[in-house]
């Protein structure tokens, strides 16, 4: 008989790659946004992570873009700058006045005209060209 150990699940010293990353985005602050080794920098710098975190970086903010929470304003990929994305307000419902209700307008319908068919005008045969006559020249009678 086989005994498996049971696997300890180690606590982490740090948050979550997302929020280290959205911590990173507004600590560097860059307008056009903040490329990948810029945030790798700042976390490393920042929390207590291994030196080689590079991968899970890398996962964390292609998970970003797919789920919305970054914004690529350049490159492809896991190159070029992020952003987060804006928040979406959320939709007040106060805010919005209710319409009275509005009684449906007639349609009012014109008889349309039936277009007249077009008649087939019967192609016309060209006419076949004469070709061009050059006068002939005489011959000559000096023998």
């Amino acid at each position: 008989m086989s005994t498996k150990a049971k696997k300890v699940a180690v606590k982490k010293d740090h948050p979550m790659y997302k929020e280290m990353i959205a911590a990173a985005i507004k600590g560097l602050a860059n307008r056009s946004g903040s490329s990948k080794l810029a945030i790798s920098k700042y976390i490393s710098a920042n929390y207590k992570v291994g030196d080689r975190h590079e991968t899970s970086l890398k996962l964390a903010l292609l998970a970003g873009l797919k789920s919305g929470a970054l914004v690529k304003k350049t490159g492809l990929g896991c190159s070029g700058s992020f952003k987060l994305a804006a928040p979406v307000a959320a939709p007040k419902k106060a805010a919005a006045p209710k319409k009275k209700a509005v009684a449906p307008k007639k349609k009012v319908t014109t008889p349309k005209k039936k277009a007249a068919p077009k008649k087939k005008v019967a192609a016309k045969k060209a006419a076949p060209k004469k070709k061009a006559t050059t006068p002939k020249k005489k011959k000559s009678t000096l023998r």
